[in-house]
Formats: structure tokens, C-alpha cells, sequence
């Protein structure tokens, strides 16, 4: 029956474009409730005249994602500068002498100064590596390489690589193969991602359709 077909194309039109939205609105209302938390707190301790405009900017539907992106901008302006590096030092020792606290912010911020880094080798190459065994393939993203004391229980030369999962690429595995094992490959990070999410099914630009073979 074709109404069957239309309705399984229909919903493959509208699906990506539902769960985009739902997840944009999903984090929207996360950090409205945030900031609604906060002026819950300021309100707490300012004057009773300022609550009718605490209420007010609470009431502003996705002003916590605005203020949000504006502290980011800001943060990033300031310590950009020579003062704001020195204050940012400050704000790292503050936080790297607190117990228990100092090891989960030192671990995020490794792992963040790794993947984010400019400088940084982190998913800034595609690989193809045989995983979990041999003779199967997939796509894995270079982390670096092996150090201290890993390094040197491993002869000749090794990198670092982050095997993702599908469909949710934010979980996956760690490994340190031998770069004589790996395969680089010429599409971009991007591309790569989207190939791993889709499983397979979106090529990236440039590369032959499997539906041609």
C-alpha cells in the first residue's frame, strides 16, 4: 500500500527536524531553570523592591541560554588578555587545592584542554583501525600518544585513538595501537561523526555510495 511508504517517507522528513527541536527545548528549559534557581537565590537575599524585577526576568523565556552564551564570550574576551590569564592562574589554584573537589575539576579539565586545545592532536584526525578484532573495521579519532609510564611498556611507536560508539558517539572505548595499524583517512572529523552516527548510512562528501556498487 502506498500510504504505508508515504507515511514512513513523511516520517523520515520530520524526525531529525522533532528531535532537534526537542533537544534545543530541552536545553533551553535546562538553563532557564538554572537561572531561575539563581534569582531564586539573589531573591533570598536582595530587597523585597527588587523581586517584581527578579520575577520579570525570570518570567524572559530562554534569557538563562542568552546570559549563558554572553558569560562564555566574556570569559573567553578576558582571558585572551594578559590580566585575564593571570586571574584565570588564580581561579585554577583556587580550585586545584580544594580535597576531593581538585581531583573531578582536574580530570574535566585535562580532558577539556585535550579535546578543545588548538595545540592539541585530540580529534583533529579520522582514523581506521580494526576493532574489536582483527578483520573487523571502524572509525576511531587520534587522541595522542602514550606517555610516563605506559610508554615504556610499549616497543616502537604507538598512538592514542577513542573508538566511538553508535548511535551516541559521546561513549566509546580508549585504545593505544601501533600507528603502523592504523589507517588515516582524508575526511574531516565532522564527516566522520556523522558517519559513525548515521551507522554508516551518510557518506561523506566525495566518497563512493555504497548503493553504486
Amino acid at each position: 500500500m502506498p500510504y504505508k511508504k508515504y507515511l514512513i517517507t513523511g516520517l523520515l522528513v520530520w524526525l531529525p527536524l522533532a528531535i532537534t527541536v526537542w533537544v534545543m527545548a530541552w536545553l533551553v528549559g535546562l538553563l532557564d531553570g538554572v537561572f531561575g534557581g539563581l534569582l531564586s537565590g539573589l531573591g533570598a537575599v536582595l530587597p523585597d523592591s527588587v523581586m517584581p524585577m527578579l520575577e520579570r526576568l525570570r518570567a524572559v523565556h530562554g534569557l538563562g541560554v542568552i546570559l549563558v552564551l554572553s558569560t562564555l564570550l566574556v570569559t573567553g574576551a578576558l582571558v585572551s588578555n594578559v590580566a585575564g590569564r593571570w586571574w584565570f592562574v588564580q581561579w585554577n589554584r583556587v580550585f586545584t587545592h580544594i580535597p576531593i573537589f581538585k581531583t573531578v575539576y582536574t580530570s574535566v579539565k585535562k580532558v577539556s584542554d585535550t579535546l578543545f586545545s588548538s595545540n592539541g592532536n585530540a580529534f583533529r584526525k579520522a582514523l581506521l583501525v580494526q576493532y574489536p578484532r582483527s578483520g573487523c573495521w571502524t572509525i576511531a579519532f587520534l587522541t595522542g600518544a602514550p606517555a610516563g609510564e605506559v610508554a615504556g611498556h610499549l616497543a616502537g611507536d604507538f598512538i592514542s585513538v577513542y573508538v566511538p560508539t553508535t548511535p551516541n558517539p559521546t561513549s566509546g572505548f580508549f585504545l593505544m595501537l601501533a600507528r603502523s595499524d592504523v589507517i588515516e583517512l582524508d575526511m574531516s572529523v565532522d564527516e566522520a561523526l556523522t558517519y559513525v552516527i548515521s551507522m554508516g548510512t551518510a557518506v561523506p562528501a566525495g566518497a563512493p555510495d555504497p548503493a553504486d556498487h
